[in-house]
């Protein structure tokens, strides 16, 4: 489990073409120092499991399906990816729930300077999302926690502090280019619970009954 809170950007390094998927190879620092192999790490809120540690790189297996759902198989060497070790027992959940299960992705619509270094954020998002985005809901964009501010059909934005911006690749990212986006998995739930109680409510009303009542 993560919590969307970025600790290192790290460069791409090489994307080899596997015969099932692709090894990654990302050269960072600061997640490796409690490292081992078979350790997590989330890549841009994609979690990947470490086969090879080097001083300082890792290098992870991607599946075709994460290469599918997320923006990993448009890495380039000297691209910046965001960087999160797991949660440990005792550490704090400084953002939200995150798993590292990528639902879909958006598209970057712009990423606009506010006063103070504040930046506002807008990105598209697709339609299998869509249930689960709410204002000051959460959400993960490219493994980092945000809060959403604002939301108007299809399009979402938010508020980007000043230390985001620049711990972050989002300071790198332009318009067109495509974001891993993880829905908050509490919605996720309470919407199927909220589903499976009314599906039995939905078989029952036949139209027999209805005329019954009245209707």
């Amino acid at each position: 489990m993560f919590t969307g809170i970025v600790e290192e950007v790290g460069t791409v390094a090489s994307l080899e073409p596997r015969p099932a998927g692709a090894r990654l190879r990302v050269g960072c620092r600061q997640v490796l120092e409690d490292a081992r192999q078979g350790s997590s790490l989330a890549v841009n809120g994609v979690c990947l499991t470490a086969v090879e540690l080097r001083p300082d790189s890792f290098s992870a297996d991607v599946s075709e399906e994460t290469l599918s759902r997320s923006n990993l198989g448009e890495l380039r060497p000297g691209a910046l990816v965001n960087l999160e070790r797991p949660l440990s027992a005792a550490g704090r959940l400084g953002g939200h729930i995150v798993q590292g299960h990528i639902d879909a992705t958006g598209v970057l619509l712009s990423l606009e300077e506010q006063a103070g270094g504040h930046w506002w954020l807008k990105l598209r998002f697709p339609v299998e999302v869509a249930p689960y985005v709410v204002v000051k809901g959460s959400i993960a964009v490219d493994g980092i926690s945000l809060t959403v501010a604002a939301v108007e059909g299809d399009v979402l934005a938010a508020a980007i502090i000043p230390h985001t911006y620049r711990a972050t690749a989002l300071r790198v990212r332009r318009p067109g280019d495509r974001l891993n986006l993880e829905a908050d998995i509490l919605a996720k739930y309470l919407e199927r619970l909220l589903r499976r109680q009314a599906e039995p409510l939905r078989s029952a009303l036949t139209e027999e009954k209805l005329r019954a009542l009245g209707y």
